[in-house]
């Protein structure tokens, strides 16, 4: 048999040529079996995270209160009546100013606080530098639950009680140390030599901090400020506590008041919730470009 004859018999049976190279897959060239079953996972994830969302929509369309204990009739009667009620009939508006007002304020001070706590300790050697990292770290080891009553004699002490003010104020002590070690390690990855070049420039050390540190810092403080106004967004034990008057609720102290003693209107819940979600979908669009970078740039030092 010759050696043409061979290869041909060898091709026309599947097998490989003797002598034939075998194929290397490359080390990024996944086989077909892991693509799929990598696609299939993701798939599973992502339904898994959207149900909760989809799943809250569709009770809000639900006209009646009962409606969330037969989904199945839902279909047949969907309607918009619980979000025209919830624009119109209640203090939804009065919630979004006082939310708005307390996020963005907590967002502020505690992202301005922590930034400066994280670059002290980044860049400056003092006495107890480390002590006052670790002293931060423990402060969230308490309770909301006991916190609430030593912090509510405070606030009452200094007049502070039913104000916005207050409970930014209180919400910043929870944000500001996780902030704080946060931006500590963002900062750490950035090189010193950018300090000691603005030094010889002539700036002082916070000329530096605020014209040279603070812009390549963006991503990280993206991250902080996210934290933050979502932590305060969604803060519940405190904003009950402190805010007294209907026209100062928080949205998640608002939520609260479609359920009394006896009944629960979770038709209305479920709209006010849909409502809710909308100003935090916009506050991470303004952020999402620095987000994934601020969450993995300070992991390698600090």
């Amino acid at each position: 048999m010759s050696t043409t004859t061979a290869e041909t018999s060898a091709a026309d049976t599947g097998r490989r040529p003797v002598g034939a190279p075998r194929k290397v897959r490359r080390r990024d060239e996944r086989s077909r079996a892991a693509s799929l079953v990598s696609h299939a996972v993701l798939i599973g994830a992502s339904l898994t995270a959207l149900f909760p969302i989809a799943w809250l929509v569709f009770l809000s369309l639900g006209p009646d209160k009962d409606d969330y204990l037969h989904p199945g009739r839902i279909w047949g009667k969907m309607a918009l009546d619980n979000y025209a009620f919830v624009l119109q009939d209640t203090n939804f508006f009065h919630w979004l100013k006082s939310t708005l007002i307390v996020g963005l304020g907590t967002t502020l001070i505690g992202v301005v606080v922590a930034a400066s706590t994280g670059y002290a300790v980044s860049r400056m050697r003092f006495p107890g530098y480390r002590k006052l990292m670790w002293v931060l770290l423990v402060t969230q080891m308490f309770p909301i639950a006991v916190l609430i009553v030593p912090m509510y004699q405070i606030l009452s002490d200094l007049q502070l009680i039913d104000s916005y003010l207050g409970l930014i104020l209180v919400n910043c002590t929870t944000i500001v140390p996780y902030c704080a070690w946060l931006m500590k390690g963002y900062f750490d990855t950035i090189p010193f030599e950018i300090d000691e070049a603005g030094r010889v420039d002539g700036l002082t050390p916070f000329g530096t901090f605020a014209r040279l540190i603070l812009p390549l810092a963006k991503p990280g403080l993206a991250v902080a400020a996210f934290y933050s106004f979502l932590t305060a967004f969604g803060e519940v034990a405190f904003a009950s506590t402190f805010l007294l008057s209907d026209d100062k609720y928080t949205f998640a102290v608002g939520l609260q008041t479609f359920v009394s003693e006896h009944d629960a209107q979770r038709n209305l819940m479920a709209a006010t919730a849909v409502l809710i979600a909308i100003p935090a979908a916009a506050f991470f669009y303004l952020v999402q470009k620095n987000l994934v970078t601020g969450l993995t740039a300070g992991g390698t030092k600090g």
